[in-house]
């Protein structure tokens, strides 16, 4: 039986895409969705743009495009524009980053360019190996969360936009655990104004644009939207958040071969995992206390999918390393190197070793645009705090309080396309049939 279609206001009138962070991957993400409305690329990796969804059951043979199916802002609707400590405008910083050619970019050079970054935040203890001059200068952390929401009401006036959402596309942080200045919106707020050292520079994006009612997604493993102060503020304002870190490459990987050896009750007795890459993102990687950030994020995968307390013969001696080495010449292709130690019937070992050749933005931009249309429409579903439903799309998945988060890539599709169909009022897909019982 259906249930009643939640209620969804229309994405009437322009989307502001707003992000912190305008390097590779937010320029890569802008530069192919231009393209992708004038017709002049396919915006592969997107499910919102060709994913489909299947509607009752196999027989009624209904699979409606994600898009034609809940109600999402189009590409035509969407207006670009973010922050960064650099000046240069979306063309040049595309050109810089290396990752998309040249004849490419040039097809929407003029658009590109009227994309002009609003001055960043930038304390550089908490990205040591990067030097912003393109930045505010206000004099406390409070004073700048207000730089940042006057940012973001001008830019939505400016641009006639009807409404806004944020995607954190910038560097890696050091990593910074939650400290009693997290605890409550009020302790955080005090901690605003006294500058505390534990609120990072995307903690403050985070802030200032839940205050101002704009749904934020956090792409790094930063400590931006997942403490208690933020999630309470969140629940205030009925703002969406969710995150943390994009699940690009080898995190990709892993949540979707982990639950194969699980599901076949194969053994893990090793996970060697190490990374090459020469972008903006491997210099800040090469940083200790960035990795550190980084590190958390790719562990905890496959401790959660393998479920080592329940499958102690099987995982309860898995020795899982990840490494990532800047490597400057390879610039944003990060190549990827896996060496899987597992056991089968008798205990009897095999080897699977993969070595990934990707293009690291050009995985993320398609997550950046799927997160901004889904996150805008949870949004206009009033669906408010942790959208557990997006963990599709990150290594670290944010979750409601004492869950643990699901981290097998499947489950989370699933997941994900039942919340749509439970917006629409359509019945969950089970997989269970009544064949079995008539």
């Amino acid at each position: 039986m259906k249930e009643a279609a939640k209620s969804i206001k229309p994405a009437d009138g322009k989307l502001a895409v707003l992000l912190p962070g305008m390097g590779a991957v937010g320029t890569t993400f802008m530069a192919g969705a231009m393209m992708a409305r004038k017709n002049l690329g396919h915006p592969v990796g997107s499910l919102t743009q060709l994913g489909s969804i299947r509607l009752g059951k196999r027989t009624d043979k209904k699979n409606p495009r994600i898009q034609d199916f809940v109600p999402l802002a189009k590409l035509t609707d969407v207006v670009f524009g973010g922050w960064d400590i650099f000046e240069d405008d979306a063309y040049e910083a595309a050109k810089h980053a290396g990752v998309m050619k040249n004849e490419h970019l040039d097809l929407i050079k003029d658009e590109l360019q009227t994309v002009k970054p609003m001055k960043g935040v930038f304390y550089p203890e908490y990205v040591k190996r990067l030097h912003g001059t393109h930045i505010k200068s206000e004099k406390t952390k409070a004073d700048m969360v207000e730089a940042l929401r006057a940012d973001i009401r001008n830019f939505i006036k400016d641009n006639g936009c009807s409404r806004a959402v944020a995607v954190w596309c910038g560097s890696t942080e050091v990593y910074i655990p939650p400290t009693d200045v997290h605890a409550s919106v009020k302790t955080f707020e005090a901690g605003l104004l006294a500058n505390d050292p534990a609120i990072s520079n995307a903690q403050m994006y985070s802030w200032a644009c839940i205050k101002e009612g704009v749904p934020f997604a956090n792409g790094a493993p930063n400590l931006a939207v997942d403490h208690p102060a933020v999630q309470e503020l969140a629940r205030e304002h009925s703002v969406a958040i969710s995150g943390k870190d994009f699940k690009t490459g080898q995190t990709l990987v892993k949540t979707t071969l982990a639950p194969m050896f699980k599901a076949r009750m194969l053994g893990l007795s090793g996970w060697y995992s190490t990374n090459i890459l020469g972008n903006r993102d491997g210099e800040v990687l090469d940083d200790p206390d960035s990795f550190k950030s980084k590190e958390v994020t790719k562990l905890g995968v496959l401790d959660y999918i393998l479920q080592k307390d329940l499958y102690k013969e099987l995982y309860g001696k898995l020795v899982h390393k990840v490494r990532i080495d800047y490597y400057p010449p390879r610039g944003d292709d990060k190549e990827g190197w896996d060496n899987i130690d597992l056991f089968g019937w008798m205990g009897y070992p095999m080897q699977m070793k993969i070595n990934f050749l990707c293009k690291d933005s050009i995985l993320a931009a398609p997550i950046v645009l799927d997160l901004a249309l889904f996150m805008d429409l949870a949004q206009r579903a009033g669906m408010r705090g942790t959208q557990e439903w997006l963990s599709f799309y990150f290594k670290s998945p944010m979750t409601a309080q004492d869950l643990y988060p699901e981290h097998d890539l499947f489950i989370q599709l699933m997941k994900m396309k039942n919340t749509l169909r439970w917006m629409k009022g359509e019945e969950l897909v089970t997989h269970l049939g009544n064949e079995y019982y008539d």
